[in-house]
């Protein structure tokens, strides 16, 4: 049996655009990015949330390969970011290759014909190689609030916001204080009666170093790219360094304590409520966040911040674990995305009928967060344990596009009909991963979305981006099964 495409692509974000994009660069053609949604752009299409912004600046939040010299501000907006991948779609001619409206509900591997079979709404599409590119935030998490379905007022996820709503003379309780509510909160308490924040455990919150960029700039980077390659490095630079923090020298995160404490005084100035807004976990723990008005906004608004977790919903508001009663008008829920829920609710199937979910139950873990055993010829973007607390993700996408660019020039060989990482080699890589984890200072004493139920970290890459890079230069044939 022929393949329809030698490559199926899942996903229209930063992933699955970028290795279309070097893909044909290459003059491979026979591609197709199945998108389920109406539009590319991945988290950036989905988050149209007031204040939504990027928290890496906006020449590192960008593919080296096609350079932006016209960014409004050092932390491009929402808007921009989609702006700019919309462009890369035009630019590259990606349009023939992609299927918008295209919900692949599941893929098979079929040892008879060595390809990948996907199950999409319009039939079935056969690849040599199958890549995820789903990302890690793009399903959002609905805390299990009981009587939820029967509040009376309109009730939504940030990533799902209803525009259509007016909010001004409401009250307005939101739930959750991560680095979405950090950004659209202080929109919301422009223009609502009253804000009520609910937070679960507070956050760190320091200053976000973000100005727009004059026209003199603008002139200049485009004049001269150089200045931009230069700015892209520093801004690398510093934001790699900042790993030694999460991992070897831990101590450092007291400076930045420090700092928050004082940001924290210098904005906020009931004590009381300094008490409240500050954490109760080592910094870095959970993400770091930054904003120039989320503090500003709960001083100037007086908004509302109720610490400890909701309980249960009913026609006119919240319970909170006191019991007390919250009436509300509006609910929006900021409590994020379903981060280790890596490929749900596909159902993935490989060799032998291998279910990866069922290969998954203790946790999501693969070969350089890129390859699994069993499921050949499969490769993921952003996959398992390729997050990061520190640096820009477009990074880390290029370097595993490069690695699996090495993969499909491998299965191009006419002895090689398919390949496998083998087994030994995926769990001795995650052994020496999770021995690394457990020295982080993610692995002290605090939840957050990096982890599963059971604790385990299957988010985060624990070390610099720059090693990553280099074991990801190119495959290596001995670390696979390769099948004529």
């Amino acid at each position: 049996m022929r393949a329809d495409f030698q490559v199926a692509i899942i996903g229209a974000g930063f992933g699955g655009l970028g290795m279309a994009i070097e893909l044909k660069k290459r003059g491979r053609h026979s591609l197709v990015i199945l998108e389920k949604a109406d539009g590319v752009g991945g988290a950036w299409r989905d988050n149209t949330y007031p204040g939504a912004a990027c928290d890496v600046p906006s020449h590192l939040y960008s593919f080296s390969f096609t350079r932006k010299f016209d960014w409004s501000r050092r932390f491009a907006p929402q808007a921009e970011i989609l702006a700019y991948l919309r462009k890369c779609v035009d630019d590259y001619h990606l349009a023939p290759h992609l299927r918008l409206r295209t919900e692949v509900r599941g893929a098979r591997f079929d040892e008879t014909d060595n390809l990948w079979h996907l199950d999409t709404g319009d039939g079935t599409v056969t690849a040599v190689a199958l890549i995820t590119a789903t990302g890690q935030l793009n399903r959002p998490a609905w805390p299990r609030l009981p009587g939820l379905e029967r509040f009376a007022g309109p009730a939504f996820h940030s990533a799902r916001w209803d525009h259509d709503l007016d909010l001004a003379g409401k009250t307005v309780a939101v739930v959750g204080t991560g680095a979405s509510a950090i950004q659209f909160v202080p929109e919301v308490a422009r223009v609502a009666a009253r804000v009520k924040l609910f937070q679960r455990s507070a956050a760190y919150v320091i200053p976000k170093p973000d100005r727009p960029y004059s026209a003199l700039e603008h002139t200049l980077m485009r004049r001269l790219p150089i200045l931009q390659r230069l700015d892209r490095a520093r801004i690398y630079a510093l934001n790699e360094s900042r790993v030694l923090g999460f991992t070897a020298l831990q101590g450092v995160m007291r400076v930045y304590q420090w700092l928050f404490r004082r940001y924290l005084r210098r904005t906020v100035s009931d004590p009381a409520l300094r008490q409240t807004l500050t954490p109760d976990y080592p910094m870095g723990c959970k993400r770091i966040l930054i904003s120039n008005d989320y503090f500003q906004a709960i001083e100037r608004h007086h908004i509302e911040v109720h610490d400890g977790a909701v309980t249960a919903v009913d026609e006119t508001g919240l319970v909170d674990g006191q019991g007390r009663h919250h009436a509300a008008d509006v609910l929006i829920f900021g409590t994020g995305f379903q981060a280790t829920d890596f490929l749900a609710p596909m159902t993935i199937t490989g060799r032998q009928g291998r279910d990866l979910n069922q290969a998954w139950r203790d946790g999501a873990q693969a070969y350089l967060g890129i390859s699994v055993s069993g499921f050949p010829n499969l490769f993921m973007l952003y996959g398992p344990n390729t997050n990061l607390g520190h640096n820009s993700i477009v990074y880390m996408l290029e370097s595993q596009i490069a690695y699996v660019l090495s993969a499909l020039e491998t299965l191009e060989r006419p002895e090689v009909a398919r390949l496998e990482v083998r087994p030994e080699i995926q769990d001795r890589f995650n052994r020496q991963l999770q021995q690394r984890l457990r020295a982080t200072v993610w692995e002290r004493g605090c939840d957050s979305w990096y982890k599963t139920a059971s604790g385990k970290n299957t988010n985060n890459w624990p070390g610099f981006t720059f090693a990553y890079r280099r074991r990801t230069r190119r495959l290596d044939p001995r670390d696979y099964e390769l099948y004529p």
